[in-house]
């Protein structure tokens, strides 16, 4: 069973955020999609969203593209979805099927389901080609529970089945291996702010009571969050017994059913397992939802997201399901304008920083992760085109 507190973490020594600089620098963009974002674990999606030989799924992120397929023997892969002649996106679908082959749009070179080239196109114009030298170049992957991940690059992080031992015994009771997608899709939501101000609002439930009225209504006082520990988090919350006042909230927890697998805490509970350094699985009783977030520069950041169900859901779980989704929305929505106006803020010639609240434990333990990876960020901005290297010094002097 995960390692459970009360929600009553105390933050010690420094309660300022991030320095604004750090929401606006480019140069600390490229430090962050270079280290965070191809040297740690990114989440592509279930190895049921991909059930039969030559199924695929494919994503983009931070100038990388991934490509998860199922092979003939069925096994999953993951490679880079790039043509090894010129370079080309050998599938241009996120979600997709090959017969029996993958075949690049550009000049049909032709590309065995287990990554191996099978041929080029006009062959007698170029010299003989070794099938596995010059195929899909692999992917380093790894799959928890059904849900594949993959690095683009060597990185500091463990296996995922390493990061995520503490929640095994917890996670067990959903047979998260056995969820199957909803039918809708991976969605794509863009926000007008850097992404650590995603991190920034999401990593606490502070904010509940005021932002999130649904939320509220469904956890009341329930809700707590647990810092991060070893690069994960954890923050849960089992219903409010009272009635609730909105439709939503209301109907769900009525209609709600019983699942034989949960144990009593986790019947009527939602929880949530954060993963360093953009990765949130939302684990309910009807419904899994995972959602993450990627930069497209310092203000524009995409945040992805999707939604599986239980195989043997019935008309009643599907309509919880449905409700659950519904609160989701809203509170993304929420969330959203919040996420805006943090990264305005940081602007404003009034700004001179946050204090943090003891229930804001989940950002000062995440910023302390950021800080330990650029110590930088404990310095004053440092003059243009010098971060990477005054970083790596830190790094070094701090070993």
């Amino acid at each position: 069973m995960a390692t459970r507190t009360t929600g009553d973490a105390k933050i010690i020594g420094d309660r300022s955020g991030l320095p604004a600089w750090s929401y606006f620098s480019e140069e600390m963009l490229e430090e962050e999609k270079e280290l965070l974002f191809r040297r740690h674990w990114q989440l592509v999606c279930h190895v049921n969203d991909i059930p039969e030989s030559g199924d695929y799924m494919a994503m983009d992120f931070v100038g990388e593209r991934a490509l998860v397929v199922r092979g003939k023997d069925g096994e999953v892969r993951a490679f880079h979805n790039l043509c090894r002649h010129r370079g080309s996106r050998v599938v241009g679908d996120d979600k997709g099927h090959c017969r029996s082959a993958i075949i690049c749009p550009f000049h049909g070179w032709v590309f065995n389901l287990d990554g191996t080239l099978r041929g080029a196109s006009r062959p007698d114009t170029l010299p003989k080609l070794d099938p596995v030298k010059w195929g899909l170049k692999p992917l380093e992957m790894d799959i928890w529970n059904g849900f594949v991940f993959v690095r683009f690059k060597p990185g500091p992080q463990e296996p995922m089945s390493k990061i995520m031992a503490r929640f095994d015994d917890e996670l067990a009771q959903y047979d998260l291996v056995s969820l199957v997608p909803d039918g809708n899709g991976v969605s794509h939501e863009e926000m007008r702010a850097n992404w650590k101000c995603v991190r920034d609002v999401d990593n606490e439930g502070y904010h509940v009571p005021m932002a999130h009225p649904g939320l509220d209504d469904l956890f009341g006082k329930n809700y707590f969050d647990e810092p991060f520990q070893d690069g994960t988090s954890r923050s849960f919350s089992s219903f409010r017994e009272a009635d609730s006042k909105l439709w939503s909230v209301r109907h769900y927890k009525n209609i709600l059913p019983q699942v034989n697998t949960l144990d009593a805490d986790h019947q009527r509970a939602w929880l949530y397992v954060g993963v360093f350094p953009n990765l949130v699985f939302g684990i309910y009783p009807d419904s899994v939802i995972f959602y993450h977030e990627f930069p497209v520069d310092f203000g524009k950041t995409v945040q992805r997201a999707a939604c599986y169900r239980r195989p043997d859901e019935d008309r009643r779980m599907r309509i919880a399901r449905y409700l659950s989704g519904r609160i989701d929305r809203i509170t993304s929505k929420e969330d959203e304008q919040l996420i805006e106006w943090s990264w305005e803020a940081a602007k404003s010639s009034a700004y001179d920083g946050v204090i943090l609240s003891d229930l804001e434990a989940g950002v000062k333990s995440y910023h302390d992760q950021l800080r330990k990876l650029y110590p930088v960020l404990n310095e004053e901005e440092p003059a243009p085109g010098t971060l990477a290297e005054q970083n790596a010094a830190l790094v070094e002097a701090e070993s």
